[in-house]
């Protein structure tokens, strides 16, 4: 597991260099602005979504190892680019972002924008590019993508719910955070021809489950142990797990979430595979009190 595990990390690296790089350039570009989406993207923190969908597309077969590729990319480039926008000045006005200085930090608020608003494209490039291997899955894909990245409930919908009055905690969570992790399970499906739908609820409640732990982070971690800025929910007013459940409560609301996630894995050739990798992601959640979650 250790060792297929390691691979897996080495391919997804493998495939984000590859389709971060993939658009031809036509004279000279904005150095400073390529630099700020590199520096955006690379090193990255855990790659838990493109995981997540990598695993899923070989526990259905991935028998279109290219297109599985081009998903993961384009779903890790939407989680960046989330990031660079979420740690803005007009947002959170994060300081650190997986232990370096945020982009607008390193780069300025105005290439911050643009090297996130580049990164959005890029993804949706890097879909349509993956016709020339099937263009049913690549439309699939695209329009899985768009669903979880945009509004009513993707992570814009996410970041507008801080904008309202009154907040639905339940709502809040599933759009600014559980979108991209459904996004992860049903294009990871998709990518081998498999239907999305069923694989719904468990991108739900891996979605949940991270928000939950990363509230507990938020409250119970440091900038350097959590290599981001902590503190931010209190900080922003925002809701948050802890708010609602209380820190023990919330610990206890995460371990129900992860054992609903096991078992609502669909039926598939892999089953037994995508449940341990559940398991081991499971068990690095609730190492809440000493943990380092880096996003």
């Amino acid at each position: 597991m250790s060792q297929g595990f390691h691979r897996l990390i080495s391919r997804i690296e493998q495939a984000i260099q590859k389709n971060l790089c993939s658009s031809s350039t036509i004279g000279k570009f904005p150095e400073s602005l390529r630099s700020a989406i590199e520096y955006s993207v690379f090193p990255g923190g855990a790659r838990i979504r493109p995981t997540i969908l990598f695993s899923v597309a070989k526990a259905c077969g991935d028998d279109m190892p290219e297109i599985t590729d081009a998903a993961g990319s384009a779903l890790e480039m939407i989680h960046c680019a989330s990031l660079v926008h979420d740690d803005l000045p007009c947002f959170d006005n994060g300081d650190t972002r997986r232990g370096k200085p945020t982009v607008h930090k390193a780069y300025g608020e105005n290439t911050a924008v643009l090297a996130g608003d580049s990164l959005i494209i890029n993804a949706f490039n890097c879909l349509a590019s993956a016709s020339k291997y099937s263009h049913t899955r690549s439309a699939n894909l695209t329009l899985c993508l768009s669903k979880y990245a945009g509004f009513p409930n993707g992570i814009c919908a996410g970041q507008g719910w801080e904008n309202e009055a009154n907040i639905d905690l339940k709502s809040y969570h599933m759009s600014k955070t559980g979108a991209l992790f459904i996004a992860a399970t049903q294009m990871g499906a998709a990518s081998a021809g498999h239907d999305p739908d069923p694989w719904f609820e468990l991108g739900a409640r891996i979605g949940e489950a991270f928000q939950v732990a990363d509230d507990l982070i938020d409250v119970l971690s440091d900038d350097v142990s959590s290599g981001k800025s902590v503190g931010q929910d209190e900080k922003n007013n925002r809701p948050n797990a802890i708010r609602e459940f209380g820190i023990e409560g919330a610990k206890r609301h995460l371990q129900d979430i992860l054992a609903g996630a096991i078992s609502s894995i669909p039926s598939c050739p892999g089953e037994g595979e995508l449940a341990q990798l559940v398991k081991m992601q499971a068990a690095k959640m609730l190492e809440i009190n000493d943990s380092k979650i880096i996003v």
